[in-house]
């Protein structure tokens, strides 16, 4: 049966349509009507239904899914980095220097050289750059280069000075600016220390925020990436430039994307006050959870640990929990869904008590009626990352309404890095299998631009555990591995239910947005390692093509 006229805008047939909906999980064909899906099947079926104006695509055998969603990318950061030094493919320090050295000439003085990706850990010289480094490199210009984990960056002296820092700089709340020998800072800073430099550095115009995002849109699409969770880092500068620049782009009819738009923690009372709630918006354009940092990073070695690191000490809480907890519940109270960023598996367990404790606090307080309700936060809360968790708080976490979100490909790039920093207790890190085993959704995403944007990328480091290369054999801790299905619906149906948008988003369903990535070959049947090399041939948004190789 066909929701809609029986004479559609576009049929795509010919193909292997894996739709994600339990009721017709395959399909050769499928009808499209305006923005949504208007009914799949057979080919003859569908074919039959065309009219003398609809346009028919002969996908020759390719296969096709329901849009990508990235749960977590800081599009702002992103966008804005494109036209910078990128550093992922970094492969030394002295290769970092050169770049930095080439980007100075062709720079004038005084001109900011910024740059985002570079990890150590892929070096032979595992060297964190420093001020004295980059000083050779840019004598004449301010440096500033976050690492790929954006918990880090290093810069030069004169970044310093315009930033205010010296020996006498007290660590900031929540960061830490470290000193050489002799006690002056020697351009190394941790966690929110970096907020100084950003805070000085010229803050793009709001006609180059609205620019940068509408250039990076085509690229999403060539990525088959439809929606995206685009996730604040700062209150002060990007909060407000990005959120103006997400309107703009949606009043003029150029947004075609489904943004998930958070809020910096530190807005709380403001969006209170407003009386904002989350979910509030349109198709394309919603509110989102407020962002809450429960600790750092464990390449930085800022992630709060139960132990201590093999190199480090116990990391930090960036925001201590008896601030934490309070703001979450009244959030809570509010209609505020948060999202709480927790790497360490310290950080993971004082979340679980601040959750059960929250749950506590509903029953409590609700009243008879709403008793029966628990738990029902219409968009439920979310951390972030669970990158290391023990069994016992996962457990914990399980019985509450509470969704995750994770990286597989940051995975990927921190192999190294973990087996250097917790050892054997890697088997609690990225545990994809035991999370999804839980019972409760799990979102993959790239955390871009810390990690490559692509979902095929993500889908192949959640399926082999293994870097392109095939290392390690067997995988990563491979009893966490997933199927090729789990981790499709962890870029597709999960973040939808997750969101409240299962009845528009998420599969290939009569009566949903017609939001589809064409694949050139069917994914379910690629070698797992070969995932990453599919070639996205089309992307399909609201019912039009948006992409098209």
């Amino acid at each position: 049966m066909t929701l809609y006229s029986p004479a559609p805008d576009l049929i795509l047939f010919n193909g292997i349509i894996r739709t994600q909906d339990a009721n017709l999980p395959m399909a050769s064909a499928v009808a499209v009507s305006g923005d949504r899906i208007g009914q799949a099947g057979d080919d003859k079926t569908i074919l039959d239904l065309a009219g003398s104006k609809t346009v028919i695509e002969n996908l020759d055998g390719a296969a096709v899914l329901p849009g990508f969603t990235d749960a977590h990318f800081h599009v702002y950061e992103w966008a804005l980095n494109r036209h910078n030094l990128a550093l992922a493919d970094v492969r030394s320090h002295d290769e970092l220097i050169c770049m930095v050295e080439a980007a100075a000439r062709q720079s004038e003085a005084g001109q900011w050289i910024s740059g985002q990706g570079w990890n150590e850990n892929d070096w032979p010289e595992k060297q964190i750059p420093n001020c004295h480094d980059l000083d050779k490199a840019a004598p004449h210009n301010p440096v500033f280069l976050m690492r790929c984990d954006l918990h880090l960056a290093s810069v030069n002296t004169r970044a310093l000075k315009l930033a205010g820092i010296n020996a006498n700089t007290p660590n900031p709340p929540e960061g830490k600016i470290e000193h050489d020998q002799n006690g002056f800072p020697n351009g190394i800073l941790r966690e929110l220390a970096v907020n100084l430099i950003r805070k000085a550095k010229p803050a793009p115009t709001d006609a180059e925020i609205e620019q940068a995002l509408m250039d990076s849109i085509p690229v999403l699409h060539s990525l088959g990436i439809t929606g995206v969770h685009d996730i604040r880092l700062m209150k002060d500068k990007e909060g407000p430039a990005a959120f103006r620049a997400w309107q703009r782009l949606n009043e003029t009819g150029c947004l075609d994307l489904r943004c998930w738009v958070t809020l910096p923690g530190e807005s709380l009372e403001q969006a209170v006050d407003l009386g904002l709630r989350t979910g509030f918006g349109d198709d394309r354009l919603r509110i989102g959870h407020l962002k809450f940092f429960a600790d750092g990073g464990m390449g930085a070695r800022t992630a709060w640990m139960i132990e201590k690191y093999s190199d480090a000490g116990y990391g930090m809480p960036l925001t201590p929990p008896d601030e934490l907890e309070p703001a979450i519940k009244k959030a809570d109270r509010n209609g505020l869904s948060v999202m709480v960023h927790a790497i360490g598996d310290r950080a993971c367990r004082e979340l679980a008590g601040i959750f059960e404790r929250l749950d506590e606090y509903r029953l409590k307080h609700s009243s008879p009626e709403a008793k029966n309700q628990r738990n029902q936060l219409r968009i439920p809360h979310r951390i972030e990352h669970v990158q290391m968790i023990r069994p016992q708080d996962l457990k914990r976490l399980a019985k509450l309404n509470i969704n995750f979100c994770l990286q597989p490909h940051n995975m990927v790039l921190d192999i190294d890095m973990i087996d250097t920093a917790v050892g054997s207790r890697g088997q609690h890190c990225f545990a994809f299998r035991k999370l999804i085993d839980s019972g409760r959704p799990v979102m993959f995403s790239s955390d871009s631009p810390v990690c490559d944007p692509s979902p095929l990328v993500g889908i192949c480091a959640a399926v082999t555990r293994q870097r392109p290369d095939g290392t390690p054999h067997g995988g990563w801790h491979p009893q966490n591995r997933i199927n090729v299905n789990e981790a499709i619906q962890s870029y597709t149906l999960i973040p939808a239910r997750a969101h409240a948008q299962e009845h528009n988003l998420g599969s290939i369903t009569p009566g949903k947005y017609a939001d589809m990535v064409v694949l050139d070959r069917d994914i379910c049947e690629t070698k797992p390692l070969e995932i990453a090399d599919i070639n996205m041939q089309m992307t399909i948004f609201n019912g039009s093509i948006v992409y098209q190789r």
